[in-house]
């Protein structure tokens, strides 16, 4: 299913896994700004106008997990929806050197619309996902978050990390991936890096910790994921870790409900 605002991938294996891809596009639709935010082309194939291979890496581990994915048909910069309402942060007029001339001098009618037609309808039909998936599973709902990350944001140091695990007080999913992925020489694995889990109001706050539902979000660097086979290849790569982490988390769920 698709709208403006977002689409929703059912791979019809009934699993209850929702998968978030909240910065899945870099679309900026017709209605903003005649479907432009001022900025050059060249900065809206970049990091800050959407996750660099997040989509396909989303979809991919959708697919194999048997679960559904949600991801936004909108991009970070005509408004976050992996920030709260009363983010500052939620509309950005500078992010990593270069100025958004939309969202400059936005008016508050402006930031009303889009709140009320890509923001709000992205985090509601999530819920109404969740919300199904826990009328009709017998297992606890799953949430995972997919983002990628710049391997270097401007004036900063380089990022050496292949995965980031970001969760906050939540560690039923983070910390056994965190343990199988620590196991292996060759991925370099940030825990709560290149970002801190814990935004009040972001997208794992408002259906992970509010539901008290497990929940992890992964970053990749999007250097890895930059085409269509780098995506297969990372997607096939956090694949084992999670299945079995999932099922050990449903296998000991089972055990304990008896």
């Amino acid at each position: 299913m698709t709208i403006d605002a977002y689409e929703i991938f059912d791979s019809g294996g009934g699993a209850p896994i929702l998968i978030f891809c909240d910065h899945a596009s870099n679309r900026v639709p017709d209605a903003v700004n005649g479907g432009t935010l001022g900025l050059p082309a060249k900065d809206m194939v970049r990091h800050i106008a959407f996750d660099i291979g997040a989509r396909g890496v989303a979809l991919s581990l959708t697919q194999s997990l048997g679960g559904q994915a949600i991801l936004s048909r909108f991009s970070r910069l005509v408004i976050d929806p992996n920030r709260g309402e009363d983010d500052p942060t939620l509309i950005m007029q500078l992010y990593d050197g270069s100025i958004i001339p939309a969202n400059r001098k936005i008016s508050p009618q402006e930031r009303q619309f889009r709140l009320q037609s890509y923001h709000r309808p992205y985090h509601a039909a999530a819920a109404d996902c969740l919300e199904l998936m826990h009328a009709n599973a017998t297992a606890t709902p799953i949430i995972i978050s997919v983002h990628s990350f710049t391997p270097k944001l401007t004036a900063r140091p380089p990022r050496p990390w292949h995965i980031g695990i970001l969760y906050a007080d939540d560690t039923r999913l983070a910390a056994p991936l965190l343990s199988e992925w620590s196991q292996n020489p060759n991925l370099v694995v940030g825990d709560n890096l290149p970002y801190h889990g814990k935004l009040e109001g972001d997208c794992m706050a408002t259906h992970g910790i509010r539901r008290r539902l497990p929940h992890v979000l992964i970053e990749l660097r999007n250097d890895l994921i930059a085409d269509a086979s780098g995506e297969t290849e990372w997607a096939n790569r956090l694949l084992p870790a999670l299945r079995k982490v999932i099922d050990d988390f449903w296998k000991k769920e089972a055990s304990a409900n008896g």
